[in-house]
This record gives C-alpha cells, structure tokens and sequence, in this order.
C-alpha cells in the first residue's frame, strides 16, 4: 500500500488519515532499534516470556524455534495475548518483531524419547515467567518476520548452533503432573490444566512441544495446529456441558468495535448452534485487491461439525469465548458471531485477535430484546454492509427467523 506523503505530514501518526488501524511509521521505528542491536548477529540473549515456536513445513520433521528478545527483565508481556488486547497494534507488533529464533530440525516422533536439545525447550516452554536464555546460531539473522494467519508474529529466524538456558522457575504443580503423566491423554492434559486457570495461549504451547500427552504418543505439533487443537477441545467439553442448561429467555446482542474491526454477537433463545462469519473489505489481508467485500459463513447445529470449517482456526477461537460465555451464564442459545474487517486491516496477525476481543465482547453488558426484529435492527445498525447481505450467508438467522415465522 502506497501512502500520499502530504498524509503522514498532516497525521504525524495520530490522526489515522492514511486509513491503516496502525501507524507504519512508528511500527518502523520501534522495530528498527531492536532489528539493529540483532540483525548480521550470530549470538543473541535476553529474557524469553518463554516462547517456542513449532513449524510446519517438511511435517514429519519440522522446525522447533525457541525464541528470545534481545533485551532483559520482565518480557512475559511478549506471550500474553490479554496484555496485547490492550496494547495498540504499533506496540504489538513491535514487541513481537523482536523476538529472534534458533531453529532445530526434528522428527515429530522425537517428543517421545526427547534428547537433550528437544528436553531444554520443552523445559523453556513449561516455565511459568520469563528465564534467561542465549541463542548461538549458524548464519547472521536477517531481518525476514514471520506473519501467519493463527499464530502472533514472530522476528527473524537462523539454524540454531546451540542453546544455552539459565535456571528456570519450576513450573505450577498441576503443569509438572501433566508434563510427568505418561498415561494421561493430551485431551485430558488440556481440559485439566484449563480447569486449573491455565492460559489456553500456554496450553497450546505444552501441546506443540510434546510436554502433554500418552507418552508413547506424544509427537511435536506445529503451532497453528496446535493452538487450533487446544480451541477445540475445550470448547467441545464445553459445549457438552452447555447442552444441559436451561435456554435465555431474550435476545441477547453484543457489540464490539475496535481499529479496523466490527464484532457482534447474537444469543437467541432456544437449543445451542453456533455461526462464525467473517466480512473482508477491499484493502484488507485477505481481500487485498477485490472490488468488494467478500463474506464467508460456517456454522454447526445441534449435532456439532463433521468436517473441518472452511473460514479457518477463527472458527475455533471464537466458538470458545462464546461457549465461556455461555457457561458463565448458566444457559444455553443459539449465537450468531459476525466480524466485519476495514480497509486498512493489512496484517495476519494470529487467531488469538479473535478469541481474545469476542472474550472482551461478552464481558459488556449486551442489549437485551424480546423480539428477532428488534434484535436484528439494532444489529443492522452496528454494522456497514447491508443486514440482507449477511441474511444470504447467514445459516442460522434463517434458521431463526423461518422458526419465529
């Protein structure tokens, strides 16, 4: 995207002129100090939140990246998606374009009977707080990020030559009884450790490691994998136990705006289904040189899904935050979630943007009607495109309003 210069004269980064949800600008600069202290480096050390991140290209073996910013102290902030919410997408972006990854070839099967390098991460990524760790890699770091659609953005990449990690603080005892329990399924591990309170971001991360699981079948799983796993299998369990509630009585519709995005949500009275749809722009990540939006819909009725969603791991993410949010409310309905994206919405940024605004979505309070009409109109006034538009798409709302008919 080519921006007029006179708008960055007249913006100054604070104005939005250039219709971008970030300023380019200050998203380079803040990089560029951080770029400059690694970039032709061969060694690299700091305090990792911890992060370890887990490809996918040459599956079965794959690329294990434990990850660390060139700066010391408390950088937890870096693997935090509730800290990202509130953080502008400058900050974000500049905070996770630091962090600098060695890269191990392995066999996904390695999990199994790890070895000493497989063994140290799996430790890193176990630790509840940041610890000190030193890259030694192969070639010089180039400044080439990694952008992905499911998972956060990551900095530049090199063989790793070795690994050399501090003392590192012992992990929660529920997470060493699941790293330890050789007989305990992964899907088991998950839905333990999330009833613990631990962090579904975390969770993902013992998962692609291979610190969870059947012992003779723990394998390494990329990380837009296993984040995608972890979202389901706890909505899943969550959903079963949703089943059993009592219906709401009203129409319930939450709103939640934020730079370049639209979210809303409607929770109607009657058994659980769910619909996740997504409304891309022109000018947006996945609508870069259309003439108009493009709209894509999936949903599940009361049986669940049998085949993988086309819309993506976003499906996933927000199913969750609304299957808490049922919980939480001790009933359940059918909820309708839509997201509309704005030109200027550039950047996969990770599927953790969605769960963690439909969460922050679902803990306002909603507008409540006893009537689809009313709930309906209000939505058509929240959103840009057309309510028609999204009535063609819409399984549910159709679903909804030939029941009420």
């Amino acid at each position: 995207m080519r921006i007029d210069p006179s708008l960055c004269i007249r913006c100054r980064g604070a104005k939005g002129l250039c219709g971008l949800p970030y300023c380019p600008v200050f998203v380079k600069a803040k990089v560029k100090a951080y770029s400059e202290a690694v970039a032709g480096r061969r060694e690299v050390s700091g305090s990792s939140p911890p992060s370890v991140f887990v490809g996918r290209v040459g599956w079965p073996k794959v690329r294990v990246y434990p990850s660390v910013p060139p700066i010391s102290g408390d950088t937890s902030s870096l693997e935090d998606p509730k800290a990202w919410l509130h953080m502008s997408l400058e900050d974000f972006l500049a905070s996770r374009l630091i962090l600098a990854r060695g890269s191990l070839e392995l066999d996904v099967r390695s999990a199994r009977s790890p070895g000493r390098a497989l063994s140290d991460v799996q430790a890193l990524a176990l630790s509840p707080r940041p610890a000190d760790v030193e890259l030694t890699l192969k070639r010089p770091l180039k400044p080439e990020p990694l952008l992905d659609e499911h998972v956060p953005p990551l900095g530049p990449s090199s063989p790793l030559l070795s690994l050399k990690i501090g003392s590192l603080p012992p992990p929660e005892r529920i997470v060493e009884k699941a790293y330890e329990d050789v007989d305990l399924p992964a899907a088991e591990a998950v839905w333990k450790l999330y009833n613990y309170g631990v962090d579904v971001h975390r969770i993902s991360r013992f998962l692609s490691v291979g610190a969870i699981g059947v012992g003779r079948r723990r394998r390494l799983v990329p990380t837009r994998w296993s984040i995608t796993a972890v979202d389901k299998q706890i909505s899943d369990r969550l959903v079963e136990e949703i089943k059993r509630l009592p219906p709401i009585d009203r129409y319930y519709v939450y709103v939640r705006k934020t730079k370049g995005n639209t979210f809303v949500a409607l929770l109607a009275p009657g058994g659980f289904m769910y619909e996740w749809g997504e409304a891309w722009f022109p000018g947006t990540t996945w609508n870069q040189y259309g003439a108009s939006p493009e709209v894509e819909v999936d949903w599940e009725g009361p049986r669940g899904r049998t085949t993988y969603p086309s819309i993506g791991g976003c499906y996933y993410a927000a199913r969750l935050a609304a299957a808490e949010a049922l919980h939480a409310m001790g009933r359940q309905a059918a909820a309708v979630l839509w997201r509309e994206i704005y030109p200027g919405f550039d950047l996969p940024i990770g599927v953790w943007y969605v769960r963690e605004n439909v969460r922050a979505m679902f803990r306002e309070r909603p507008e409540k009607f006893d009537d689809l009409g009313e709930a309906l109109k209000f939505i058509a006034s929240q959103l840009k495109l057309p309510l028609d538009l999204w009535y063609s798409r819409s399984h549910i709302v159709r679903l909804l309003r030939s029941a009420r008919l």
